[in-house]
C-alpha cells in the first residue's frame, strides 16, 4: 500500500501529542496515512508494552490512519547503526511515503532526538538502490521521500512552518486520552506512580501550546514543523491570510 504520509514515533503516543490534529486534517482531505511507533515504550514508569499496543490500536482507529506498526526497538537503547537504519529504511519503501513526520530533532527525551535522526537519515538512504532490502522476501524498489518533517514536542523549537489544526483539536486530545495508562484520567483509579505527563498540567501545557502556534497564523490551534528543506509555494492563495 502506497501512503502519502507516514508518521514515526519512538514511543507509542508521540505522534499524537505531537500531529495527530495534522493526520487527522490530512486524512479528512482524503490523504492515505500510516503510522510506525519504533518502540513498545516498555520503559515507561506507567502501564506495560502490552497496554501501550493495546492504547494505539486505539488512538490509531481515532486518527482514521490506515496501518499502524511497530518495529519493536528497544526503548531508551536502540542505536544508530546499520541494523536500525535498514528496519526503517524497510518500512519506508513498503509504503512510499511522499512526506514523513518524525520526532523533534532535540528534545526533553534523549530517545526523540536519536528517532529524529535515524529516522531522518533513513529517508535518504532509502533512496539509494545499492542499498538492497526485501519485504517478506520479496526485493524493494528505492524509494526518497519528498520531505521529511520534524513535529515540535516537548521543548518549544522555532517552527518552520505551523498548520491549522483547529477543527482537530478536541480529538486531538482524545487520541491522546486513549493512553489511559499515560495520562491524568481521574476518572480511572489507577494505582501507579505520578509521572511527569501524568498531571493535569500536561494537558494543559498541550492545549497551550497549540494555541500559541495558532495564534501566530491567527487560528485557535496550530502544530508546528521543523524543515531542513526551503518549503516553495506556487501561489499566495495557499497562504493562510489572517491578519497577525
Amino acid at each position: 500500500m502506497k501512503l502519502d504520509i507516514l508518521a514515526f514515533g519512538v514511543h507509542p503516543d508521540d505522534v499524537e501529542l505531537g500531529c495527530s490534529g495534522t493526520i487527522m486534517a490530512a486524512a479528512a482531505e482524503g490523504k492515505k496515512i500510516g503510522v510506525v511507533d519504533l518502540t513498545k515504550g516498555e520503559l515507561g514508569t506507567r502501564g506495560t508494552a502490552e497496554t501501550r499496543l493495546q492504547e494505539s490500536a486505539k488512538a490509531a482507529e481515532i486518527m482514521g490512519v490506515l496501518v499502524r506498526e511497530n518495529l519493536e526497538m528497544a526503548d531508551g537503547f536502540f542505536e544508530h547503526d546499520e541494523a536500525h537504519l535498514r528496519k526503517v529504511i524497510t518500512v519506508i519503501r513498503k509504503y512510499q511515503p511522499e512526506i514523513i513526520l518524525c520526532n523533534a530533532p532535540e528534545d526533553r527525551h534523549p530517545d526523540h532526538g536519536r528517532s529524529a535522526k535515524l529516522v531522518a537519515d533513513a529517508a535518504f538512504l532509502a533512496g539509494l538502490r545499492k542499498i538492497e532490502t526485501t519485504d517478506n522476501e520479496i526485493p524493494q524498489e528505492k524509494w526518497r521521500p519528498t520531505y521529511v518533517f520534524h513535529y515540535i514536542q516537548d521543548r518549544f523549537i522555532q517552527p518552520s512552518f505551523v498548520i491549522d489544526i483547529s477543527a482537530y483539536m478536541p480529538k486531538k486530545i482524545e487520541t491522546v486520552l486513549a493512553y489511559t495508562t499515560q495520562f491524568y484520567q481521574p476518572e480511572i483509579n489507577l494505582n501507579e506512580p505520578q509521572t511527569y505527563i501524568s498531571s493535569p498540567q500536561f494537558l494543559e501545557t498541550v492545549k497551550a501550546r497549540a494555541m500559541m502556534l495558532g495564534k501566530r497564523i491567527g487560528v485557535e490551534y496550530a502544530e508546528g514543523f521543523i524543515s531542513e528543506k526551503v518549503l516553495g509555494i506556487r501561489s499566495f492563495d495557499a497562504i493562510v491570510k489572517n491578519v497577525t
